[in-house]
C-alpha cells in the first residue's frame, strides 16, 4: 500500500497536570472540546496528517501525564520525539514556574537539538490570568523557542502552533546530513491571532 504521507513526526506534550494538554491534542486532532476529561493515565496519543509547504506530514502527538508518579513512564517517551511542546496554564502561575523543571527534563531525556515550543494555554480565561503574555514570550525568547498563547476551548492558535512546530522540524530535517538536500522554503504565513493579546 502506498504511503499516505511524506514525513512522520513524533511530538510530545509535557507540562503540569491540568494545564490542558489533552484538550489541546483533541482540539487539534479531532476539532473537539470537552471540559470534563479525566487526567491522562501514563501516556496516550493521537494522529493527524497535515500539509506543510506542500508536504504531507503525519503527526503522532503524544499526550503525557503531568503527575509526578508517572514521571518514569513519560521520560521514556522523550527519546525519539522530534518536537516537544511545553504547556502551562495562564491562570496558574505555579504551572508556569514549573516549566523550568520540564525544560530540565528535556535536557536530561530528549535527543539533542529537538524542536521545542512553549504554549500558554487557556488564554480565553482573561479574567483569571496570572501569567502575562510578555512573561511567556520572554521565557521562550530566553530559550530560543517559539511561543503561542492558545485556547483549546475557543480554538485559538491550536492548529497554528502545531503547524509552526511541524514546519520547524521539517526545516531542521532538510538541513541534516543524509537528507535529500532539497531546500524547504519557509513562507511566513502565520496568522497573528488578534485574540489573547494584552492591550
Amino acid at each position: 500500500m502506498a504511503k499516505k504521507y511524506d514525513f512522520l513526526f513524533k511530538l510530545l506534550l509535557i507540562g503540569d497536570s491540568g494545564v490542558g494538554k489533552t484538550c489541546l491534542i483533541i482540539r487539534f486532532a479531532e476539532d473537539d472540546f470537552n471540559s470534563t476529561y479525566i487526567s491522562t493515565i501514563g501516556i496516550d496519543f493521537k494522529v493527524k496528517t497535515i500539509e506543510v509547504d506542500g508536504k504531507k506530514v503525519k503527526l503522532q502527538v503524544w499526550d503525557t501525564a503531568g503527575q509526578e508518579r508517572f514521571k518514569t513512564i513519560t521520560t521514556a517517551y522523550y527519546r525519539g520525539a522530534m518536537g516537544i511542546i511545553l504547556v502551562y496554564d495562564i491562570t496558574d502561575d505555579k504551572s508556569f514556574e514549573n516549566i523550568q523543571n520540564w525544560m530540565k527534563s528535556i535536557r536530561e531525556n530528549a535527543s539533542a537539538g529537538v524542536s521545542q515550543m512553549l504554549l500558554g494555554n487557556k488564554c480565553d480565561i482573561e479574567a483569571k490570568r496570572k501569567v502575562t503574555k510578555d512573561t511567556g514570550e520572554k521565557l521562550a525568547k530566553d530559550h530560543g523557542i517559539r511561543f503561542f498563547e492558545t485556547s483549546a476551548k475557543s480554538n485559538i492558535n491550536v492548529d497554528e502552533s502545531f503547524i509552526a512546530l511541524a514546519r520547524d522540524i521539517l526545516l531542521m530535517s532538510s538541513k541534516k546530513p543524509g537528507s535529500t538536500g532539497r531546500e524547504v522554503r519557509i513562507t511566513s504565513t502565520e496568522k497573528k491571532s488578534s485574540k489573547c493579546l494584552l492591550l
